[in-house]
């Protein structure tokens, strides 16, 4: 998980492996792609096109698009099909069970795409917190004694994001500028190509 300036100084949060595969996808999609429409014959190349035009925007929605931007005054989530801009007055809570999610005022949820949850890194934590308890080291545990819950030095990398984001949003969500209601928007960018190029494919594939 990586943490990076936003357009306007927020806090930004992506995956680093969905990047990294997003880009392989698509170099591996355009190699193919361009190779069947140069060398392809009748229908393959127009097929071809179709299909990358299907494909490429659902490759760049779900490894490339999902973004998460936490600012001042809102938090704006970029989902594969979805914009959301949630003022932080109208975040009522996170919750991190096997995604990560947030919810607004009115109970709606929101999925942190960007913000995988990773029972292997969850896992490891808990190991070392085990191994700092059985060390006695108090700069590395809570204190595990009184029950308390374990520093965030301890836990997995995405329940720290969560824990960041939960603290912005208790410290900002009485700001004056921090007041508003919850914004959706549809990525039309994505759906529509992508809807023109699955079209295309099967009228194609039905009349070939």
């Amino acid at each position: 998980m990586t943490k990076e300036p936003g357009p306007t100084h927020d806090r930004a949060y992506r995956s680093p492996a969905g990047i990294a595969g997003g880009c392989l996808l698509l170099a591996l999609g355009v190699w193919l792609g361009i190779d069947a429409v140069i060398g392809g014959s009748g229908r393959t190349p127009w097929v071809a096109l179709a299909g990358l035009l299907l494909v490429v925007p659902l490759v760049v929605a779900f490894t490339l698009r999902p973004a998460v931007f936490a600012g001042e005054d809102r938090l704006r989530i970029r989902n594969p099909f979805r914009a959301i801009t949630l003022p932080w007055s109208a975040v009522s809570g996170f919750r991190s069970g096997y995604s990560n999610e947030v919810f607004d005022q009115s109970g709606t949820k929101y999925q942190l795409w960007s913000i995988p949850v990773s029972l292997r890194g969850r896992k490891k934590a808990q190991r070392n917190l085990a191994r700092a308890a059985a060390a006695d080291d108090p700069g590395r545990r809570s204190m595990i004694g009184t029950g308390s819950i374990q520093t965030r030095s301890t836990r997995a990398a995405t329940d720290q994001v969560m824990d960041e984001l939960r603290e912005l949003s208790e410290a900002r969500a009485a700001e004056p500028t921090a007041q508003g209601e919850p914004a959706v928007r549809w990525a039309y960018e994505i759906i529509v190509p992508a809807a023109i190029g699955a079209v295309l494919l099967a009228v194609l594939l039905e009349t070939g």
